[in-house]
């Protein structure tokens, strides 16, 4: 083999690699609007302390738990969603439906009760779902829901609390 494809074997290598850990890197992270700021704050160690592990990881950390693993799947009382983070009401029971994804899934929040960022993780984008009060990780919304509003709010049990009415 000769040094000039040796060089553009080499040149390739290290370009791809770049690329590779660009694109890893960039689809770990928030755009900038994630220096949004919200009413209620706390340090990381508040968090941990408050929420535990898992919904540590969600919460503040986008995370997703495991599909069929929330109890609030089978939650099917008359009630209220809210926000593990900070107790803010999220979803009626009204607007909760069986999806099939193994996540609790609703047709729509409540009113004022959350914000969106475009997510680009994965390879793909979509419209991420966080708590206006606390800017706490939900889940996410997809137009493949029924109706009346076409939407599917799926949320990750770990991040919420159920108050029965």
């Amino acid at each position: 083999m000769t040094d000039t494809a040796l060089d553009r074997r080499r040149f390739f290598a290290v370009a791809g690699g770049g690329l590779l850990a660009t694109t890893l890197f960039a689809c770990g992270s928030r755009s900038a609007d994630a220096a949004e700021r919200f009413p209620v704050t706390r340090t990381d160690a508040q968090w941990q302390a408050q929420l535990g592990p898992a919904a540590f990881d969600v919460l503040r950390r986008e995370g997703t738990e495991r599909p069929y693993s929330s109890p609030l799947n089978n939650e099917h009382r008359a009630g209220t969603f809210a926000c593990k983070g900070c107790t803010q009401p999220l979803f009626s029971s009204k607007t909760k439906f069986e999806s099939g994804t193994g996540w609790p899934s609703f047709t729509a929040p409540l009113p004022n009760a959350i914000g969106y960022h475009r997510d680009s993780t994965l390879g793909m984008v979509r419209t991420e779902v966080h708590c206006s009060r606390c800017g706490g990780h939900l889940g996410h919304v997809f137009d493949d829901g029924p109706r009346p509003t076409g939407k599917r709010f799926c949320m990750n049990g770990v991040a919420m609390i159920f108050r029965p009415a």
